[in-house]
């Protein structure tokens, strides 16, 4: 049996328009898998997903928890359905609040960010990992795909980091272009609070998250990082580097993922 990858994505189309984002989400868990490895894939269910169109269906064992978030309930909802013409299922992270009261995905119609983003990421990855728990399966790397997955990282080497599922866990980020401008609530630190992971661990952060400091926090618990292009910030490129985490170019020819990505996950995970 392949290693397991675990595919945290922001986006994946065909549920959500093509962008870079969505079309990674969609090919690296095939490409991957084609490459001999076993696949879960995760996502957020927005609003905007057409769920009839989709196949979508909720997985009523896998759903009922509740989240707490800043001393709030928030009941988690799995819905599933699988990529058309692959073998890839997707499993989707809903929520009432979150996700089925915003008409689009990360920015209002007027293009400015929810302001509530931040607990939305944080719900998504506490959903996520709570979600692998009950499937009862161990992932040797996840692999996190668009910002709405940062906080996993975080997650992963603490609050979960005695769970026997990621206990041997190591994490790969892949940067994106496409960046959140707002900030992401001065409420976010505390809202991050789960078990082990505390807010003091967030000092070294500035107190008002915005999507710099987002990435700080993923690249400083991540064990792999991905530059999918030559857009993505150049300050977090930097910043990778100086705390120097093994960090990977995309390839530019599509037939070069398959062996490029083994080659990686097989060298973080030693």
């Amino acid at each position: 049996m392949g290693k397991k990858v675990l595919f945290i994505n922001q986006e994946i189309s065909p549920y959500v328009p093509d962008s870079e984002m969505s079309l990674f989400g969609a090919n690296m868990p095939r490409e991957m898998q084609d490459a001999g490895f076993e696949i879960r894939t995760f996502m957020p269910k927005w609003a905007a997903i057409n769920e009839r169109r989709g196949q979508l269906h909720e997985v009523i064992r896998l759903s009922g928890i509740n989240l707490i978030i800043d001393d709030i309930d928030h009941p988690l909802i799995i819905k599933v359905a699988s990529i058309p013409q692959t073998r890839i299922q997707v499993y989707f992270i809903d929520n009432e609040d979150y996700f089925q009261k915003r008409a689009a995905m990360t920015k209002d119609e007027l293009g400015n960010d929810y302001p509530d983003n931040g607990e939305r990421a944080i719900f998504f990855a506490r959903g996520v990992l709570e979600t692998v728990k009950k499937l009862r399966w161990a992932p040797d790397i996840i692999h996190c795909q668009g910002w709405m997955s940062a906080v996993v990282p975080f997650y992963v080497k603490t609050a979960y980091h005695d769970e026997p599922q990621f206990a041997n866990s190591k994490v790969i980020t892949s940067l994106f272009s496409e960046q959140p401008h707002d900030s992401l609530g001065s409420n976010f630190k505390r809202c991050l609070e789960f078990r082990s992971a505390e807010a003091k661990m967030l000092d070294k952060y500035g107190d008002n998250f915005d999507f710099i400091e987002l990435g700080k926090l993923a690249l400083d618990y991540s064990d792999g990082i991905i530059k999918t292009s030559d857009k993505v910030n150049k300050d977090l490129i930097n910043y990778a580097s100086e705390i120097n985490i093994p960090m990977i170019q995309q390839p530019q020819d599509q037939g070069d993922i398959k062996a490029k990505y083994t080659e990686f996950y097989n060298n973080i995970l030693g």
